[in-house]
């Protein structure tokens, strides 16, 4: 029976000290993008129904996202979008994106090299079939044209508002003071995105566009169902979409530190760098 009994303390010791435990430093990025197929993403490219992947706009090539328009005859203002399955609210995004190739036959001339990520969108099954973008904040990622400077990590407001400065800016597109980037180059994007309280686009450690308060409100989104647009609502959680807008690009990685989360240091998931206390979360 001693025998059995040191064995059984031996055993115990060994479990509990194999046991993983929590770093509440450890940062625990979440792999959106599996590098291996869309698991967990949903096509909407307007005139199409949600889930309908047309000519297979949106495919996985040598672990990245391909957008690529080698089925179209002509683009005809068939905007896409690759939402993400969850929504999010308080979260730092790590997007690595490149153009390549040439711009799709029929593209909006405002579209050659231009791409982006949506921000606190709405879902895609709340779009209408024919609707062009979704009602979100978009950073908008432009590849350098050879002919002067040419900013990415730009600001876009497909039917919403920020503030900058504690004013409210109306304006469309507004540029970042980013540097251009030509070619074919990877460039990465970090976006910071703490609900309605601040937005910042952040390249190569430097915060190169910041502003507050988005709202739903304006115009330049098209076809969609008013129900899903009531103006003046404080955007503080959405959707995250990758866009196609007629000139092919890759993705290469989008991963999300999540900073929402259980902030009771007794739980067995607390973490330091959480900002937005999420008690349902926590585990004990």
């Amino acid at each position: 029976m001693k025998h059995c009994y040191a064995l059984l303390t031996v055993f115990c010791f060994t479990m509990i000290a194999c046991t993983p435990s929590n770093d509440p430093n450890q940062e625990e990025w979440q792999q959106l993008f599996n590098g291996k197929n869309l698991d967990g993403w949903i096509p909407k490219i307007r005139g199409y129904e949600t889930g309908e992947n047309f000519g297979e706009t949106f495919a996985v090539d040598s672990g990245r996202i391909r957008v690529s328009y080698h089925a179209y005859d002509s683009f005809r203002q068939r905007f896409g979008h690759l939402f993400y399955k969850d929504k999010f609210s308080h979260y730092l995004l790590r997007v690595e994106y490149r153009f390549t190739g040439d711009q799709a036959t029929g593209g909006e001339g405002w579209a050659t090299r231009n791409s982006g990520v949506m921000l606190h969108g709405q879902e895609a099954a709340t779009m209408l079939k024919d609707q062009d973008f979704p009602i979100s904040i978009e950073a908008q990622f432009l590849g350098g044209l050879g002919t002067g400077p040419r900013s990415t990590a730009n600001l876009c407001t497909p039917g919403t508002h920020i503030n900058i400065a504690d004013t409210l800016v109306a304006d469309h597109c507004i540029n970042s003071k980013s540097k251009t980037y030509d070619g074919d180059q990877w460039v990465q994007v970090d976006l910071l995105v703490l609900g309605d309280s601040l937005i910042r686009h952040i390249i190569e450690g430097e915060t190169v566009m910041e502003y507050t308060k988005p709202v739903i409100g304006g115009g330049v989104v098209n076809g969609f169902d008013p129900a899903a647009k009531p103006d003046g609502m404080a955007l503080t959680e959405g959707t995250i979409s990758l866009q196609s807008e007629s000139h092919p690009i890759q993705f290469r990685k989008v991963e999300l530190l999540n900073l929402k989360g259980c902030m009771d240091p007794k739980a067995e998931n607390y973490k330091k760098y959480f900002v937005k206390n999420d008690p349902a979360a926590c585990k004990y």
